[in-house]
């Protein structure tokens, strides 16, 4: 446990997060400083995660779409998350070493798609520049999945996302329940458009999780199926087929698609390829932090 501490003392010190603030406010792009953040993802297992404590709290709610409801109470362990979406820059290492497709011939990155933001330089992939800390899109649900094994991490629930936007005191939004402001989050474009990830900090979850409203839908392993969320009956099972949630709404969504509630389902033809309004981010269990 000694040893457990001591890797997340180190991550709140080294934290990508922080590092990606002050690049945000010095206004620097270069491909040097992204490299930097990158370097520190991949080099610190535990870097950039916001530990998630355990207990119960409010999952859906009973004032909003049908698939939202009924509000109900749920227990959850301990967990960890990512403080900030994963970035072109960040999925392009990944790319670098296992490429744009899977063992079985499973997409990871749709590079034909001109929104794609990863590109081949001399048989290198490379973000595109002036994208490199922007949130990685065009990547499948199998993508996702397959990055954060990489990482020995996963990707998170939807239960585990929900919490970890809301925290325990039913708020409707990441900030509180205040509609949304062009301070707290970024939307109000069109699918697809997004801003330098870590941008709005005044937006962040209770536990200091950005960018959980707007930007782009965030990949989960859950099975798109009805409320009370019952883990055990299927829904995370990841060999079953079938439609997968999708958090946070993106920057075109509406108020009511970027509550900390809003649930998309994505079908499996659009999970095989991804989308530009679609990214991720990575959890981890609090057993895989040993």
């Amino acid at each position: 446990m000694a040893k457990v501490s001591s890797q997340i003392r180190r991550c709140r010190r080294m934290g990508g997060g922080w590092l990606i603030v002050v690049l945000l406010g010095s206004g620097l792009w270069p491909s040097a400083a992204a490299s930097q953040v990158v370097k520190a993802q991949s080099e610190e297992p535990f870097a950039g995660m916001v530990a998630i404590p355990g207990g119960m709290f409010t999952m859906g709610r009973d004032d909003g779409p049908e698939d939202e409801r009924p509000a109900h109470e749920i227990f959850l362990p301990t967990f960890y998350i990512d403080r900030d979406l994963v970035t072109v820059a960040a999925f392009a290492q990944f790319v670098k070493i296992h490429g744009t497709e899977g063992p079985k011939g499973e997409l990871y990155l749709d590079v034909w798609d001109s929104d794609n933001r990863i590109h081949q330089h001399d048989r290198t992939w490379l973000p595109d520049k002036g994208f490199e800390l922007y949130p990685v899109g065009e990547v499948s649900w199998y993508g996702a999945k397959a990055y954060c094994q990489w990482r020995n991490k996963r990707l998170p629930t939807e239960a585990e996302w929900e919490k970890a936007a809301r925290g325990t005191d039913g708020r409707l939004y990441p900030w509180g329940n205040d509609a949304p402001r062009s301070d707290l989050a970024f939307f109000g474009g069109f699918r697809g458009e997004t801003r330098p990830v870590g941008k709005y900090p005044k937006g962040a979850s209770p536990y200091g999780v950005r960018d959980m409203a707007g930007q782009v839908w965030e990949w989960t392993t859950s099975i798109y199926q009805s409320y009370p969320y019952q883990p055990e009956d299927g829904r995370e099972h990841l060999g079953t087929s079938g439609p997968r949630v999708a958090r946070g709404g993106n920057s075109s969504s509406s108020a009511a698609g970027l509550t900390s509630t809003s649930r998309e389902v994505v079908f499996p033809a659009r999970m095989a390829t991804g989308h530009a309004y679609i990214g991720f981010r990575c959890a981890k269990s609090l057993e895989q932090m040993s």
